[in-house]
């Protein structure tokens, strides 16, 4: 069958559910109902019935739990469901029509794979869920339950994937109906959930929690009575992918844990080393599964490529890693012939992947430039049509697959692929690889429910953060129950600048002002205005097939006087019956989009100087206005009541169901209203490389080293410092600040063990992650220190020579080169041979900074819709280092949205963390400088390290709370080897956005999800030995004020780095100090036996 068909099939199946179809006589739908069930085969009788009985919570292929595998054994269920789906979603229409909902259930629990493989999920988990509102004592599988964490995750929505799996794992596994056959089974569901909550924290960028995570699901998988083969291969297959990522440090511990026995792994001493072993067990683990062996295989070729260019890789062994990963790739690209359909969104990004990192691998391996040419074309014209293919309607995604095949065979062409010796038929694996030890694994039961009570505290406190109900259940739980009460968040607040200006206007005396260093919450207008404190973007209620052209209209109505005026937490649509009879504002994501997104950077423009001093004199005469005598006359004062039909109601409480009928649009709720309007409009692509080209591949190759000197007017300054608490040990004691900045100690510092932190808990549409937090010019929330331009880069910072500063012992360009002997290129963002090797291997912060910084060379983004090559870099504050890969890259849509000094777009690359998931790009409005993108991203994941070590107190003190960083990435985009573009990238979002904190003495008032931001603040203070402060703090907070809370787009005040347009350095320590905290610590504070804080002498 096809995707058309499949698509038809499921759309009767769902008006069947639904009651749209003419229901038949109940004799002749009982008939129909028997006459399908007779014309299944016998072995998918015999399933279906295994499935009604429960005999099993997940469907098992037949070589899963077998340590002998015959013949027989080697077929995998995909392929019986695919020969006989046809006649399995005709019994399911059957089923329904019959008022047989066991075997309906039944049926969605044997296809359900099969359909989460072609993209199709989200309208089975529709029939699913309407069939357990008709039927709610019908018992549903785990399996089903599981795949609806699956689709959250890769939609974004990771408060309801978390909340599913944290239910799971707390209540071993129960989900209502449902009987278990056995305990193992309940550890296997278990298992599968840690597995998926490991791939949540990946996503979240926290490797070193993650890897816990899966190794615990190793633990569970290793432990059943017949060990889970499939399980495990796919936890050994994700903790590659984790272990690339993850810094020395974080590996270092994560091995020194009690529970994490590596040995499995062939005791590999390089994290890298051990990576690539954990992929080639996977791949063997899962040999008879093609898309398993080619996900593995990808990996574990990606693992040595990338220690092929480490430091700690011998010059001699070099070439030998090259020619393992470009096996690797070759086996990958050989699990599928031309012409055999594909039909997976997954398998086919997986195979671009392998055929990109194949011709990467053959250029350094010394292959002819031309096929390396032409193979990247071929990759880059495949990611084009995979964009497509993953908004295209469901009867041209199978000639786009065709197509992207097509390109990938051409790939294979190139470089000769041959087949390899294969003495197993059935399996995907040369002979090469069966020559993997098996390694003893002595785990047990008892063992893994050991590990799993190190997490039971913390999945508590997340199901402990949203009530689930569900009318016809007991306990456990429920499909349909995922109800939670959800508050308004108060978004609403005059700005200060806005202050400084109705001061003005008005000429009043300021000292008849009153102290405010806060604001109150309340209740805004609809969706049409979702922005953040930080900007004045305006954001219409649009759906993304509006927001997917430039210059969409963004809504009419009122215009924006204020950032401030006419705000939306929320892009509920309409109110809706949830099943326990309240009315919620029910997001439907087709309806309501509202996607603004918080771009905050240190660049700005436009605020003077004299607001600060302004604002300074009206301190230190101890006087501020109220708010609401400062609003302006574009919106409602705080105080206001402001009410609209899909608001009304309670004034701060409101109902929203998790599981809804809207929700279960799953995968495509991020990006499938985003239309592309083809490859065809895309004139030429940037990063196509010229092979005559005097810049191309093959000159570079030939050149000397460039990383180490730059012609640069760049004035030098004092060496950034490492962050205070790198060099204590893994269980250290707690830390000391200085004298100047404060007394006592608080409590101890955990010991580096399980720390079992969760991603936010978005719960709505308003991803305002994108577009809104700058520091804005006109009224923005945020103050500006200075007049300064985006271009000044002179004026932010400036890097130190290589001579004159401390090495970073992990940095490439500071170990292995001098600046004597380093060769200025005549174009400065032409790499060569040596900036590949130095970036791949990882340079410190100071060396990319001098080797990228300019104050004459801008960038900005002159195509969209087009494919490129690219290096995809990463930052880690742990080391210090930004560490490279190359990519190929698809610059999509922009949102239509802009903030003040960035816009939004959607972006896809080969290397991103969650292939499945979306990833939003941002690049400035105006033409500038590398050093501010490297900036912002240095400025989130700095944020990250100091939020990793907060949670860990958070944990300690059993507080239900945590707050998390989203990562957030460099793509530098190429062509030949010149950069000719940069954007950064981060995971998507879904979920309401709030403000909390803003960069100068504002805060939330009266929600406890500021106080824990105005402690983490406080932590950061001190933690940084009263340096600096993480301030300008937004994202997706709980409005019941439990559970996780992501953040984006933080600013930093800070006197180790040099002062800019949002790091006010000394004056804004003192706003944090003064007004933000204030002279009292909060029950957060006092909570973690925080010391007071008190201002340096000369601050």
């Amino acid at each position: 069958m096809d995707s058309q068909e499949v698509g038809a099939l499921l759309d009767e199946c769902l008006k069947a559910a639904t009651g749209e179809l003419a229901t038949p006589s109940t004799q002749g739908a009982k008939l129909d109902y028997c006459r399908y069930r007779d014309l299944l085969c016998v072995e998918l009788s015999s399933l279906l019935q295994e499935a009604v009985c429960m005999k099993w919570p997940f469907v098992p292929e037949k070589w899963q739990y077998k340590q002998s595998i015959h013949s027989h054994d080697k077929a995998n269920l995909t392929d019986l469901i695919s020969q006989h789906l046809a006649e399995l979603l005709a019994l399911l229409k059957a089923a329904i029509l019959a008022r047989e909902p066991q075997c309906a259930v039944a049926v969605i629990f044997l296809v359900d794979r099969f359909i989460y493989w072609t993209d199709e999920s989200s309208q089975l988990l529709k029939i699913t869920m309407r069939l357990h509102r008709l039927h709610p004592n019908t018992p549903v599988a785990p399996q089903l339950v599981i795949r609806q964490a699956r689709v959250y995750l890769n939609a974004g929505k990771l408060q309801k994937a978390e909340f599913i799996l944290s239910m799971l794992i707390n209540n071993s596994g129960a989900t209502g109906c449902w009987v278990y056959q056995s305990e193992s089974d309940r550890a296997l569901v278990q298992a599968v959930s840690v597995q998926v909550r490991g791939l949540v924290l990946q996503k979240l960028g926290l490797w070193s929690e993650a890897a816990e995570l899966i190794w615990a699901s190793l633990i569970g998988y290793y432990a059943l009575p017949q060990p889970d083969k499939k399980g495990i291969g796919t936890s050994l297959g994700i903790l590659a992918n984790i272990l690339v990522s993850m810094n020395e440090e974080d590996f270092s511990a994560f091995k020194s844990n009690s529970y994490s026995d590596l040995s499995i792994l062939g005791n590999r001493t390089h994290r890298l080393l051990a990576a690539a072993e954990a992929a080639k067990m996977a791949v063997v683990y899962s040999q008879y599964a093609s898309l398993y062996v080619l996900t593995n295989v990808v990996s574990q070729g990606t693992c040595l490529l990338s220690y092929s260019f480490s430091m700690e890789c011998p010059a001699a062994e070099r070439h030998v890693f090259l020619l393992q990963a470009k096996e690797a790739f070759e086996i990958g690209l050989l699990t599928k012939t031309e012409g055999e359909p594909v039909s997976s969104k997954q398998e086919l990004h997986t195979f671009i992947k392998a055929a990109y990192s194949l011709g990467v691998t053959h250029k350094w391996l010394g292959t002819p430039l031309d096929a390396v040419v032409q193979a990247t074309q071929a990759c880059q014209e495949a990611m084009e049509k995979f964009y497509t293919y993953c908004h295209a309607e469901t009867r041209d995604r199978d000639s786009l697959s065709a197509d992207i095949m097509h390109l990938v065979a051409r790939v294979k062409t190139l470089f000769r692929i041959k087949l390899f010796p294969n003495s197993n038929e059935g399996s995907f694996i040369p002979d090469s690889y069966r020559n993997v030890e098996e390694r003893p694994a002595r785990f047990t039961l008892d063992s893994f429910s050991q590990v799993i009570g190190r997490f039971r505290k913390y999945h508590a406190s997340v199901c402990g953060a949203t009530e689930a109900d569900c009318s016809g259940k007991t306990g456990g739980l429920c499909i349909t129950a995922m109800g939670t009460t959800v508050r308004t968040l108060p978004t609403d607040c005059t700005t200060e600048n806005q202050k400084t200006q109705q001061d003005t206007k008005d000429k009043e005396p300021i000292k008849e002002k009153k102290p405010c260093s806060s604001f109150q919450p309340s209740l805004v207008q609809g969706c049409d205005l979702a922005t953040t404190l930080g900007s004045a973007e305006y954001l219409s209620d649009v759906g993304f097939d509006k927001m997917a052209s430039k210059g969409s209209d963004s809504g009419s109505g009122s215009s924006l006087g204020s950032s401030w005026q006419n705000v939306s937490p929320s892009c509920a649509g309409s109110p809706h019956l949830s099943s326990d009879g309240h009315a919620g504002n029910i997001v439907d994501v087709k309806k309501n989009t509202c996607h603004p997104s918080c771009l905050t950077t240190d660049v700005s423009t436009g605020e003077s100087h004299a607001a600060l001093a302004s604002m300074d004199k009206g301190r230190n005469q101890g006087i501020h206005g109220p708010i609401s005598d400062l609003s302006g006359p574009a919106g409602p004062s705080p105080t206001d009541d402001v009410t609209s039909p899909s608001h009304r109601g309670s004034d701060v409480d409101r109902f929203e169901m998790l599981e809804t009928e809207e929700d279960w649009v799953g995968t495509d709720a991020p990006v499938g209203q985003v239309g592309p309007t083809g490859p065809g409009g895309v004139a030429h692509s940037l990063s196509q490389l010229n092979v005559t080209s005097s810049n191309s591949l093959n000159d570079s190759f030939g050149s000397q080293s460039s990383w180490e000197k730059i012609s640069s007017s760049e004035p030098l300054s004092p060496d950034q410092p490492r962050l205070p608490g790198l060099s204590q040990p893994a269980t250290g004691h707690g830390y000391k600040p200085p004298a100047h900045c404060g007394s006592g100690h608080p409590a101890n510092q955990p010991k580096r063990s399980i720390t079992p932190p969760g991603p936010g808990r978005p719960t709505g549409f308003v991803p305002e992650q994108y577009l809104t937090t700058e520091t804005s010019t006109d009224s923005s929330f945020e103050m500006i220190e200075n007049n300064m331009d985006p271009s000044d880069a002179s004026t932010l910072s400036s890097t130190k020579p290589i001579s004159l500063r401390k090495k970073n012992t992990s940095c490439y360009s500071c170990l292995k080169h001098s600046l004597v002997n380093g060769v200025v290129p005549q174009r400065q963002y032409v790499l060569t041979q040596q900036d590949y090797k130095a970036l791949l291997a990882g340079v410190c912060h100071q060396c990319l900074m001098e080797r990228l910084q300019s104050d004459r060379k801008k960038f900005k983004l002159e195509k969209y819709r087009s494919s490129h090559s690219a290096l995809h870099v990463k930052f880690s504050r742990a080391t210090g280092l930004w560490t490279a890969k190359e990519t190929c890259v698809y610059v999509g849509e922009e949102m239509g949205q802009e903030g003040q000094q960035r816009a939004a777009l959607w972006v896809q690359f080969l290397h991103q963390e969650e292939r499945l998931s979306s990833y939003v790009g941002k690049d400035y409005r105006k033409p500038t400088g590398i050093q501010f993108h490297l900036r912002d991203v240095e400025r989130q994941m700095t944020s990250q390290y100091y939020v990793t070590e907060f949670n860990k107190r958070l944990y300690d003190k059993e507080v239900t709370a945590q707050i998390f960083f989203i990562p957030s990435e460099v793509l530098l985009l190429l062509q030949g080897d010149e950069i000719v573009g940069c954007v950064t990238a981060e995971p998507f979002m879904l979920g309401d956005f709030v403000k909390l904190t803003n960069n100068t003495g504002k805060k939330v008032q009266g929600l406890q999800a500021t106080e824990y931001g105005i402690a983490f603040g406080h932590f950061t203070y001190l933690y940084s030995e009263c340096t600096e402060v993480v301030v300008d703090l937004q994202g997706w907070a709980t409005a019941n004020e439990k559970g996780l809370t992501y953040l984006t787009d933080p600013q930093i005040h800070s006197i180790q780095t040099p002062k800019g347009p949002s790091n006010f350095a000394e004056r804004g320590l003192r706003y944090f100090l003064e007004d933000q905290h204030g002279p009292e610590c909060n029950t957060i504070c006092n909570l973690l036996k925080l010391p007071p804080m008190k201002r340096p002498k000369g601050l």
